[in-house]
């Protein structure tokens, strides 16, 4: 597998409501090259919405719209049962809100990103996938889908013309198949710093990882996700970034 020589780092933002704050938004916009933001479904409201992507265009940072399942208590992270009409609709509703903000910021969204349970979902559901897609499709028909490697919603997306990005976690754990080990079992988070950074080096140099049973498996990406609300956060994506650069990878928004 060739090497990667550029990778686009991606962070979740905006994860707050009202006077409660989970990440920090100002100190990551300064290390990342993409915002997947909040859009009010699973975290966010629109003052937090609106900051964020103002800080973000003032740092030309890239703005994604993370569209999620209608889950404030839950965070987004509680499977869900949406039917694909009303899935679609909500879609297009939170990419268009986001929208809303990023151009008054003087900037636009750029791509898409589902998140939590919604994100997981779609990479073997083909009729949520479908949903997700339609959604996007109803927003804006050339906007990128940014997912898993070898997922439902990004083969669903390809087919309908949209653009496809592909995502690697360098701070979560892997199935043996490439996918996301769940939250709830033990490993899933990657917590050691010095494993997040060699985990990053590897997956842009070579496009592997160690499996959570210890198999090399392929995660080719072209952007590589760091969860913002995970403690010292803003420190480990600075040093992902220097051992990033010191590993003679560039630090770069996907085309």
């Amino acid at each position: 597998m060739t090497s990667v020589h550029s990778i686009d780092l991606n962070a979740d933002l905006g994860e707050g409501f009202g006077r409660w704050r989970l990440t920090d938004d100002e100190q990551l916009l300064s290390v990342v090259t993409s915002a997947n933001v909040a859009c009010g479904f699973h975290a966010g409201d629109a003052v937090t919405m609106r900051r964020v992507c103002e800080l973000a265009a003032a740092r030309g940072v890239r703005i994604g719209a993370q569209v999620s399942y209608r889950d404030l208590a839950g965070f987004g992270r509680r499977a869900m049962d949406v039917p694909p009409d009303e899935l679609a609709a909500e879609v297009a509703y939170q990419i268009g809100a986001l929208e809303v903000f990023a151009r008054a910021a003087g900037a636009r969204v750029s791509y898409v990103k589902p998140h939590g349970a919604l994100y997981n979902r779609v990479v073997r559901d083909e009729e949520q996938a479908g949903a997700v897609v339609e959604g996007v499709l109803l927003a804006d028909a050339a906007l990128p889908v940014l997912g898993l490697p070898g997922s439902r919603l990004l083969e669903l997306a390809g087919k309908a013309g949209l653009p496809t990005v592909t995502e690697a976690f360098a701070d979560r754990a892997y199935t043996g198949e490439a996918t996301l080990v769940p939250r709830g079992l033990a490993g899933a988070v990657i917590t050691d710093p010095a494993a997040v950074l060699e985990r990053s080096v590897r997956l842009a140099r070579s496009g592997t990882v160690l499996s959570h049973g210890g198999e090399v498996i392929g995660v080719r990406a072209r952007s590589l996700c760091l969860h913002g609300d995970t403690p010292g956060a803003v420190e480990l994506a600075r040093r992902v970034r220097a051992r990033l650069a010191a590993a003679g990878v560039r630090v770069e928004a996907f085309a």
